[in-house]
């Protein structure tokens, strides 16, 4: 049965998709069997990664990547992860709410994660999701976490290239450039740029990790990446181009030396989180 879901699955058939993705978050025993199946896949998808304070409009930011990328004519899947109740155990899974003008199209995917007691904004099953989709052909995840802190930074682990969205007038502009959060951005967002304040903020931001360059050896700094600023009002896609171009500029960094470092180490990072995802599993299936 499980080879047959991973044969649908490779096949891009989004029943069976959906299907591989709920065994996944029962942590059902074949899961170890199905992710083994589904790696004979040769197919990498590019994960970005969308993060952020509660509030800052990373659905909506989410959705008009969507847009933009599928009209360069790119499969895209969503990952949108929404926090679980300590009580119940359940999530109002809301996100993908924000994207409905998406579920006719055949050329999108979108599934809501419940983070189930994880830490770090992310659920604990998200990389064999990653699997699942990338085995399915699609060339682009984005992966959006809850509304994290500054020390929920997970994503930085699963994506190659990762946002994190701000916006102006959340009271104390310095908690949004707070060491955590500026060390794992790959691309700054000041949504929501038609408010007062935006351009401080991205003035802030901006000045924040222009010290941080400083600071940096200038051999280092050299061939480090330089974190742009964008301000962006996502409900009405003004900024999108310009933040789709910013990720492309990105990606050609990785394939740099020092991107290649980078990416080999998350690369590790999430070999990681899949073994230990899936030994709780077997210990789980034990018990």
């Amino acid at each position: 049965m499980t080879q047959e879901l991973a044969a649908a699955v490779l096949r891009g058939e989004e029943r069976a998709i959906a299907q591989a993705c709920r065994l996944i978050d029962d942590r059902g025993a074949a899961i170890g069997e199905l992710v083994d199946a589904l790696r004979i896949s040769t197919h990498r998808a590019r994960v970005i990664g969308v993060t952020g304070s509660p509030g800052s409009g990373k659905s909506t930011l989410v959705s008009g990547l969507v847009t933009q990328y599928r009209e360069l004519g790119q499969r895209v899947a969503v990952l949108a992860v929404d926090p679980s109740s300590t009580f119940s155990g359940g999530a109002i899974l809301g996100d993908r709410v924000r994207m409905q003008k998406h579920f006719g199209d055949p050329g999108v995917f979108i599934r809501s994660l419940a983070t189930r007691g994880a830490q770090g904004g992310l659920s604990r099953s998200v990389q064999e999701h990653v699997v699942v989709l990338e085995a399915a052909g699609f060339d682009l995840i984005l992966l959006e976490t809850v509304g994290v802190g500054q020390d929920e930074l997970d994503v930085s682990e699963v994506a190659e290239s990762t946002i994190v969205v701000t916006m102006p007038g959340m009271g104390d502009d310095v908690q949004a450039v707070k060491s955590g959060v500026l060390e794992i951005a790959d691309v700054f967002v000041v949504n929501k740029a038609d408010r007062d304040g935006a351009d401080r903020a991205a003035l802030e931001l901006e000045q924040r990790l222009e010290l941080g360059r400083v600071v940096a050896s200038r051999e280092a700094s050299a061939a480090a990446w330089r974190v742009p600023v964008l301000k962006c009002v996502a409900l009405r896609d003004v900024g999108l181009p310009e933040l789709v171009q910013a990720l492309a500029e990105h990606r050609a960094w990785l394939d740099t030396p020092s991107g290649s470092l980078r990416r080999d180490e998350r690369a590790r990072t999430s070999a990681k989180r899949v073994l230990f995802s899936l030994i709780c599993a077997e210990l789980g299936s034990a018990i």
